[in-house]
């Protein structure tokens, strides 16, 4: 039976259910009592469970990521939180050396199955140290699976189908999405980690999104939608492994591709998803493949600037609006103009 659930407590209702479940699942990291640091991702858990499996750590990122680690290769089943993504960058020797090799490394014999939960803090002026969505450092590791959740249901069914996974998960959410409300079962489900979402079809063009893009995506496409024009919204969901059959059917149908994501532009996901189309079917390809992602500068501290940093349903709407005007000969224009600046500077 589904109900009215926040994202925040889609995730907390996951974490319950799964260590009411299984004896082995525990919950550990850097404030996981404090509303503060998690929301209310882990709201009664202490109370229900005790601080034998929910326990607050010290400031140390790269030494709990290590004890989680060695006891998921115990057979406990860890999960661990990182209420700021930017310090689980002190965590990664554990993340890149240790966890996502130790499959490969024992002949496939062992594996470290633990959650890693990656907690994207954008905004809220919280300036270039608290803001960074690293979703492409994690995605290129081989060992690590890394999902990105943008609705309450993919919140609970992700969470639980990562504490059930074998491998160790990297689980990011974003905490714009905390407040957000969706229908989201009682019960125990999963949601299969390497499949996308289709949240809505179009003929015109394929926007391919993550996370909080996801849900600006829609918006746009909604926006659109009121002008004639039919946008295809994927969400991605998992972003490895990835659902390159629905990205690629959805680009050979409308032949136009956007790719919205929250990390920055150079080397990011979007990059990846952008290079897997080219280089698979290219020939369906009516336009250049264009990416709506974060300039490459840091997170400004001030709120106006914010507002021009972080990318939205604005964004997209324009993005799809300038691919579907694209035509060989306004290229040509665009590269005569770009050359002239060239020679002029």
């Amino acid at each position: 039976m589904a109900r009215l659930l926040s994202y925040g407590m889609a995730i907390n209702e996951a974490t319950r259910q799964l260590m009411d479940e299984d004896g082995l699942v525990f919950l550990i990291g850097q404030g996981v009592n404090s509303p503060w640091y998690v929301g209310n991702t882990t709201m009664g858990l202490k109370d229900r469970f005790g601080s034998q499996r929910v326990f607050d750590t010290p400031v140390s990122e790269n030494a709990i990521t290590g004890v989680a680690i060695g006891a998921a290769l115990a057979g406990m089943r860890p999960i661990i939180v990182h209420p700021r993504m930017d310090f689980a960058l002190l965590a990664n020797e554990q993340i890149f050396n240790q966890a996502s090799n130790m499959y490969y490394m024992f002949g496939g014999k062992v594996s470290a199955p633990l959650v890693i939960r990656a907690i994207i803090n954008r905004g809220g002026e919280q300036a270039a140290q608290h803001s960074q969505a690293l979703q492409a450092i994690y995605t290129h590791s081989p060992g690590l699976k890394v999902v990105m959740p943008s609705t309450p249901y993919d919140a609970k069914g992700l969470l639980i189908a990562s504490i059930r996974d074998k491998s160790p998960v990297v689980y990011i959410e974003d905490r714009w999405l905390y407040d957000d409300a969706g229908d989201v079962p009682e019960e125990i489900y999963e949601v299969p980690i390497g499949k996308g979402a289709l949240r809505k079809k179009g003929h015109d063009v394929t926007v391919v999104a993550t996370s909080y893009m996801s849900v600006q995506a829609v918006k746009a496409a909604e926006d659109l939608a009121t002008h004639g024009i039919e946008v295809e919204v994927i969400d991605v969901r998992s972003l490895k492994p990835l659902d390159k059959e629905l990205i690629l059917k959805s680009v050979v149908k409308t032949g136009r591709l956007i790719v919205a994501d929250g990390g920055w532009t150079t080397c990011g996901f979007a990059a990846e998803i952008s290079a897997m189309v080219a280089s698979t079917v290219f020939e369906s390809l009516k336009a250049p493949i264009l990416r709506v992602a974060l300039p490459d500068t840091p997170a400004p501290m001030s709120r106006s600037l914010e507002k021009a940093y972080y990318p939205t349903a604005t964004n997209i709407v324009s993005t799809v609006k300038r691919v579907l005007d694209w035509s060989p000969s306004s290229q040509r224009v665009a590269l005569r103009h770009h050359s002239s600046q060239q020679c002029q500077s």
